[in-house]
């Protein structure tokens, strides 16, 4: 098992942030395109190489979000017409999200199996996740999705202010 951390800074213009080990070391660093359309988020690894990309479909009636692993389209998440609350749904061939993904305490099943597991930390400055990795060649997935229900979660509270 591997358990990662991330922790966003609060305020930050250029949607910067890193994803950390026990030992605090950088494991990956996630960045979004600032200003730009349509809005992106890479996440790359210590070696500089894209591993994942989340991106916002631009013109679609309500928001989706596309999460793509080395180059291929693994999951997308969209939100659901609905009057009361917001509510969204996450498609994918083999991977389902369990849980309270809205306050960011689920777990990432494929298969049936637990590969993931994800707990926001309380108390902090800023958003701070711990990701436990229980399937090691599934960490850059499972990274993409905890980066893309915050992005959704981001994105869904942007919309609330207007």
């Amino acid at each position: 098992m591997t358990e990662l951390f991330i922790k966003q800074k609060v305020f930050s213009l250029r949607e910067k942030f890193t994803v950390k080990n026990q030992q605090e070391q950088d494991v990956y660093y996630v960045e979004g395109s600032f200003m730009r359309i349509p809005k992106t988020f890479s996440i790359m690894n210590t070696a500089d190489e894209e591993v994942a990309l989340i991106t916002k479909k631009v013109f679609s009636f309500l928001p989706k979000f596309f999460v793509e692993v080395d180059g291929r389209e693994v999951l997308t998440i969209k939100k659901e017409f609905s009057f009361l609350k917001a509510r969204y749904t996450i498609d994918s061939a083999d991977i389902e999200v369990h849980g309270n993904w809205w306050d960011m305490d689920f777990q990432v099943i494929q298969r049936g199996a637990v590969i993931g597991e994800v707990n926001k930390k309380w108390f902090t400055w800023g958003d701070s996740y711990s990701v436990q990795v229980f399937k090691e060649e599934m960490e850059s997935i499972i990274i993409a999705i905890v980066v893309a229900i915050d992005c959704v979660k981001a994105d869904d509270a942007a919309a609330s202010q207007q």
